[in-house]
């Protein structure tokens, strides 16, 4: 039996998180190999590719993607590049894997989910990796069996060491609670309809003019509501928990027990301090299982609905922020492609 070529993918950005995807391919994953990688900084793309056996750099994702040894993408570049690099991968009707946000708003996402649309037929990933977490699998198994009944409430914590210099107030919806939004759709499996934002006064850790922490509500079409508790200046680590309120009973995952040390007098265990570490397991099993579609035809995972429906959640969570009060969200149709 003859063994398949392994699926060669162009990776667009390599800063931290394109980096680790292109670390992930090479050394990880199997059935995939970096061909090409993309980033407006050559000198950054060319010291990746270096260390990449017949991977080539590019500056221009379009030139990248004209490559004939190009045949899956891989977005992982900021999220206003997304848009441009996701249609142009879209005329080329290359498979996708794009990092979430698949765009920052949702007029773009609806442009990309329109140009997807014409095509007759999915290409697109979005980079939603909890979906792909041990803990959150067993979590969504165990709702659908039905067990516990009907989801009533869904209380969510994400916390974050210390955010980066350039983090904004609206970034602790747009870009953080972004995860919770595509959690509580795939865990309930209900549309967010309205979003609530409530600003407790600021931690002393936070930098000047930052609103950290925040207590973000949604309600659902299922009448479902959700809170998450969004803290990127805590000190202490990373941190993400989730816990579903139903009629017969309860379920969390999060806690982190999975080693409990007894020593010198003190008993506990350790907090991760970043979010590859949290989720390295999930990223590895979101990629292979993205590779392994892809390889056979197919097209899985979170889809561009489900990007575009994030975007206008949070779109309505940034308005509840600086506005108060609680906002509807505003989706068009689901198109029968998704």
């Amino acid at each position: 039996m003859t063994q398949r070529a392994p699926l060669p993918v162009a990776v667009i950005g390599t800063g931290k998180m394109g980096a680790d995807h292109v670390r992930r391919i090479e050394e990880v994953v199997s059935g995939a190999r970096v061909s090409a990688v993309v980033d407006v900084d050559a000198e950054r793309a060319k010291a990746v590719a270096a260390r990449v056996d017949g991977c080539t750099a590019y500056t221009d994702p379009a030139t990248a993607l004209a490559a004939p040894d190009v045949d899956a993408v891989l977005i992982a570049s900021s999220g206003p590049a997304h848009e441009g690099a996701l249609l142009a991968a879209l005329e080329r009707d290359l498979p996708v894997l794009c990092e979430k946000p698949l765009t920052p708003d949702p007029a773009a996402a609806l442009r990309v989910l329109e140009a997807e649309r014409r095509l007759g037929h999915r290409r697109i990933q979005v980079g939603f990796m909890r979906r792909y977490d041990a803990e959150y699998m067993k979590l969504k198994a165990l709702l659908e069996t039905g067990q516990l009944g009907r989801p009533l409430m869904l209380h969510n914590r994400h916390r974050n060491a210390a955010s980066p210099p350039f983090f904004t107030s609206d970034m602790l919806v747009s870009d953080s609670v972004a995860h919770e939004t595509d959690v509580t759709r795939w865990l309930l499996g209900q549309e967010i309809t309205a979003v609530t934002v409530l600003r407790p006064r600021p931690t002393a850790s936070a930098p000047e003019g930052l609103q950290d922490p925040q207590f973000v509500v949604f309600e659902t079409d299922g009448g479902a509501v959700v809170d998450v508790e969004i803290f990127v200046n805590c000190g202490f680590g990373y941190q993400v928990q989730a816990e579903v309120v139903c009629e017969r009973g309860t379920a969390r995952i999060g806690d982190g027990h999975a080693m409990v040390t007894n020593m010198a007098g003190r008993w506990g265990g350790t907090i991760s301090q970043d979010f590859l570490d949290r989720f390295a397991d999930a990223y590895d099993r979101e990629l292979q299982t993205w590779v392994d579609a892809t390889r056979r035809g197919a097209v899985t995972g979170p889809s561009t609905w489900d990007g575009y429906a994030a975007a206008a959640v949070c779109e309505a969570g940034v308005r509840a922020l600086n506005e108060g009060g609680r906002v509807e969200v505003e989706l068009v149709e689901r198109p029968s492609l998704y």
